[in-house]
């Protein structure tokens, strides 16, 4: 291979080490926030419509609606 290839090469490997980092970096952040996934935080009622769950209402307190 050539330097260029080499630098091209480089350049790829170091972009996905630091996107996967990012990544794993924005769950920890996400997961530590309330201590727990939001997923988690409480069942979903079934029907259908609009239910204000705990997501929302979080939503709606940053967004200070």
């Amino acid at each position: 291979m050539t330097s260029d290839q080499d630098a091209k090469v480089a350049a790829r490997r170091q972009f996905l080490k630091l996107a996967s980092l990012g990544a794993v970096a924005g769950t920890v952040a996400a997961v530590a926030e309330d201590g727990k996934p939001a997923a988690a935080a409480e069942p979903e009622p079934q029907g259908k419509g609009y239910r204000e769950t705990a997501h929302v209402r979080k939503a709606y307190e940053r967004a200070r609606f």
